[in-house]
């Protein structure tokens, strides 16, 4: 065996260790959507395609202000 066997071998190694290592990661985002105070932030995500000043706005806000 030479070293571009070798090489080869490692690239597929590397390839196949970095792909289970991105579906990890994005199953874990799909998962674990909701952040410690309970924002579901991936409806967000489309807010600069509804930009315009009679879109419905994406969360509700308090008209209060505390002092």
């Amino acid at each position: 065996m030479d070293i571009a066997n070798i090489q080869g071998y490692a690239y597929v190694g590397a390839m196949g260790f970095l792909i289970v290592i991105l579906y990890a990661y994005i199953t874990h985002l799909y998962s674990k959507r909701k952040n410690a105070d309970g924002l579901d932030y991936e409806k967000y995500s489309d807010m600069a395609l509804k930009d315009d000043l009679y879109d419905t706005p994406v969360a509700k806000r308090s008209v209060d202000k505390k002092k």
